[in-house]
């Protein structure tokens, strides 16, 4: 990433599931899941602790718009990791269950090396799932090639995890296009943006 390029992904939180008991498979991954109902306490916002919030974030007419500056600072002062601007699913945390995260993501060209979608918490290290944008494909953290091409287009992510299976399954437009074991049981929880 270069000097003051700007990442900026566009990003509609459409549903955070979860079934107790049992995925059902069907033509789509949220099929056999009960769609839980977000509110605004549930988007706890995380943006460089120097900017306010309207210069890295907004939300108009169902999107929300992230963007952040590779000089941008972190999201506390103390903090060692990379500038971001994300939401903090709050409300919803969870140990034990099959639960799914689906929204709709725009990623404009130029938009490289962020995360999108990642499932914080495990058993090692600080995640259990990380979806990033690297030259317009989505891969796993940095390495498993998750699906292409999906620079200056709207695409829906659906990431279903299942804890007892300690399986985690992406879908792209409905397609299921990565399954991978998880990093362990932990408190666990959703963040998007980038």
């Amino acid at each position: 990433m270069k000097g003051s390029n700007c990442y900026r992904v566009l990003i509609i939180v459409a549903v955070v599931c979860l079934n107790h008991q049992l995925l059902i498979c069907g033509a789509d991954p949220t099929d056999g899941f009960i769609r839980v109902p977000l509110t605004d306490e549930n988007f706890d916002l995380q943006k460089p602790y120097n900017m306010p919030l309207s210069q890295r974030y907004n939300y108009s007419d169902g999107v929300r718009s992230f963007w952040v500056y590779n000089k941008d600072k972190p999201f506390k002062p103390d903090s060692g990791t990379r500038p971001r601007t994300e939401v903090r699913i709050k409300g919803h945390d969870y140990s034990s269950g099959i639960w799914q995260f689906e929204g709709y993501a725009f990623v404009p060209t130029g938009t490289s090396g962020v995360t999108i979608v990642q499932i914080h918490g495990a058993a090692e290290g600080a995640t259990t799932l990380q979806l990033r944008i690297y030259d317009g494909n989505m891969r796993y953290y940095r390495y498993n090639l998750v699906a292409t091409d999906l620079y200056d287009k709207w695409f829906r992510v659906n990431v279903i995890h299942d804890v007892g299976k300690g399986e985690i399954t992406v879908f792209i437009d409905g397609e299921e296009k990565f399954v991978v074991n998880d990093q362990g049981p932990g408190d666990l929880y959703f963040k998007c943006g980038l």
